[in-house]
C-alpha cells in the first residue's frame, strides 16, 4: 500500500540538473533525487538549528555585564557616521 501520492512539481531551469544527475546513474528516477535533496535539506536545517542553539547558550552563560541596546545602537550609529565620511572623502 502506498504511504504517499504522488505528486506534480515543475522545476525550471533546475530541470537540467535532475536530468544530469539521472543520467550520471546514481539514481534510478526523479523521485529518488528529490528525497535526497529533502533529506540533504534537512541535515542543513538541522545543523543551523543546532548551531544557532549553541551560541545562544553560550550567550546566556557569558558573564559579562550586558550592555543596554540603546548603547550599542549609539556606538553603532557613530560607527556608521565615520564609515560613511570615510568612503566620501575616498570617493
Amino acid at each position: 500500500m502506498r504511504t504517499s501520492k504522488p505528486l506534480t512539481v515543475t522545476l525550471g531551469p533546475m530541470q537540467a540538473s535532475l536530468e544530469k544527475r539521472l543520467k550520471s546513474g546514481h539514481y534510478d528516477n526523479a523521485s529518488e533525487i528529490l528525497r535526497s535533496a529533502l533529506r540533504a535539506l534537512d541535515r542543513e536545517e538541522a545543523a543551523i538549528e543546532d548551531h544557532l542553539r549553541a551560541k545562544v547558550t553560550a550567550s546566556l552563560a557569558d558573564s559579562r555585564k550586558s550592555v543596554p541596546a540603546s548603547d550599542v545602537f549609539k556606538r553603532l550609529r557613530a560607527l556608521h557616521g565615520k564609515t560613511v565620511k570615510a568612503a566620501k572623502r575616498g570617493a
